[in-house]
């Protein structure tokens, strides 16, 4: 696999692509996290804001700020997040602005594997969260082996082809051994570690195949448009044989990522 870094500028087109299931597998981790109510909540790398859009529907938060590198993102997500509760600002994961031990609870929701300087990232999410709060997050399970993200039969595919496809860069704490290790290095108290899935259905594999390719830029996308047209007819037979349609004509399959919650000490 060829790894390549991932930009996520267009709120609008990052939601076609992967909303459907940001939602579903962010619904399935706070099920998991079961957080407690009326608290302050950081979201890191909040994107389009529909993570914070999820905790102020399933936690009831008293305050919840979310911050992105990206202004296109963060303009999105103040349009589309317009409780009193929310606010949103530009900020990197590795410098964030804020005070020490502000937050109750501090998340990251599919983020942690695009963070170039994890460690730092770990350490300022628990500088800024509150002795005995939360700090919490999930990002999709991927190594060297495995691509469990939503974008998995196609790149699984791709490289059936061609022997090679683009990818977002695989990291250790996608994984729940390297995440541990991580966790424990900065510090972390009270760590546990899961898998989450969720699933998704599609009406037919042209929904499937546009959902996957013609709504955002991903790599993926760019290495099955960029094959020969030929070769995408092969693709396409190869996405019938991996994921067999429903009596209906429908697609289902599940995605997977890595969870964990920890507490800082106090």
């Amino acid at each position: 696999m060829t790894e390549t870094r991932v930009a996520f500028d267009d709120g609008a087109a990052y939601d076609r692509y992967m909303g459907r299931w940001s939602r579903a597998i962010g619904e399935n981790f706070l099920a998991w996290l079961a957080p407690p109510a009326h608290r302050s909540w950081l979201d890191v790398g909040c994107g389009t804001g529909a993570f914070t859009q999820l905790v102020l529907t399933h936690a009831t938060p008293d305050k919840i700020v979310g911050i992105d590198p990206s202004a296109q993102q963060v303009e999105y997500a103040e349009r589309a997040v317009t409780a009193p509760q929310a606010s949103f600002r530009t900020g990197s994961a590795i410098d964030l602005p804020f005070a020490s031990d502000e937050f109750d609870v501090v998340v990251s929701a599919l983020v942690i594997h695009f963070v170039p300087d994890r460690p730092k990232a770990f350490r300022e999410m628990l500088r800024v969260t509150r002795p005995g709060g939360i700090v919490t997050g999930y990002t999709w399970r991927k190594s060297a082996t495995i691509i469990d993200a939503p974008y998995g039969p196609l790149a699984r595919g791709v490289i059936e082809i061609a022997g090679d496809v683009q990818i977002s860069l695989a990291v250790l704490e996608a994984m729940p051994d390297g995440l541990h290790a991580a966790l424990v290095a900065e510090g972390y108290s009270d760590i546990a570690i899961t898998t989450i899935e969720a699933s998704q259905t599609f009406r037919d594999l042209e929904d499937y195949w546009t959902s996957q390719t013609a709504t955002f830029p991903h790599p993926v996308a760019k290495s099955a448009t960029g094959l020969n047209d030929h070769d995408r007819e092969r693709l396409r037979d190869i996405m019938r044989a991996a994921l067999p349609a429903a009596a209906d004509g429908s697609i289902t399959y599940a995605s997977r990522a890595t969870a964990f919650k920890a507490r800082k000490p106090r």
